[in-house]
């Protein structure tokens, strides 16, 4: 089911998002508390993004397990930003697991997460599809549920509609065409996130100018606080707001 997070504030290092804290991203890879519909572990490949400056992220993915990688952690220590989006990778069964398959998936300024699984897939996703360009369905990063999402909010980027609006469209599309999926996306582009909370777990945690926003809190700090279910958050380093997913 995977495991994401997002961060805005201050420059800090990727090790303190990734590593340090006692429920990191790294803790969630072989030990996460709140894995639902499936999935004990999340294995199958991590990737994280981060913007160094006003220019455009850079990435670094892998195929293998956070806990494997020996480079990271070195290169983590060193490397600070302002804005981060973090995944760990629970592959569906029958999902490749290769480094294109991990998030965060990119375009220009925008990051790309999603945490849940799409229930029918391939078939439940058929009609969606057919609305992309033949273009973007033959450059999928990868044949999974996650990138053909991205593939979907990414096109409604490109047409010109707002993040939060076409995160909250796409949710609403895959969950009238798949029923039951879960559907916790993360989107960035260094200076906003959005974020939806529809299947599955969301906490949020701001201080000073600064947000977090996590699949699980990476830490026992009171004031982490659940997104409820069905929501959409968008979040700045001047705050944070949510609504109903419904509210389009």
């Amino acid at each position: 089911m995977c495991r994401h997070l997002a961060y805005l504030g201050p420059p800090v290092s990727l090790r303190t998002l990734l590593y340090d804290p006692p429920y990191s991203l790294l803790r969630q890879s072989w030990a996460p508390r709140d894995m639902r519909g499936g999935g004990t572990i999340n294995a199958d490949g991590f990737g994280v993004g981060w913007y160094p400056g006003e220019g455009d992220p850079v990435r670094y993915r892998r195929a293998q397990p956070l806990w494997g990688d020996t480079t990271l952690p070195e290169l983590a220590a060193v490397t600070v930003t302002g804005a981060v989006l973090a995944a760990v990778r629970s592959a569906t069964v029958g999902m490749p697991v290769q480094e294109s398959a991990a998030a965060p998936f990119a375009e220009a300024r925008w990051l790309f997460s999603h945490n849940g699984v799409v229930r029918g897939w391939p078939d439940a996703m058929v009609p969606l599809a057919a609305e992309l360009p033949v273009r973007d369905l033959l450059t999928l990063d990868a044949p999974t549920d996650a990138a053909l999402l991205w593939a979907l909010v990414r096109h409604r980027l490109r047409a010109g509609e707002e993040p939060a609006a076409a995160v909250a469209a796409t949710v609403a599309a895959v969950a009238t065409a798949a029923p039951g999926s879960r559907l916790n996306l993360l989107l960035t582009d260094g200076r906003t996130v959005v974020a939806s909370a529809a299947g599955h777990a969301l906490s949020v945690r701001t201080a000073g100018d600064s947000v977090l926003l996590a699949s699980e809190p990476l830490d026992d700090d009171p004031d982490w606080r659940p997104v409820p279910d069905g929501q959409l958050v968008v979040a700045t380093r001047a705050g944070v707001r949510t609504r109903a997913l419904a509210g389009g």
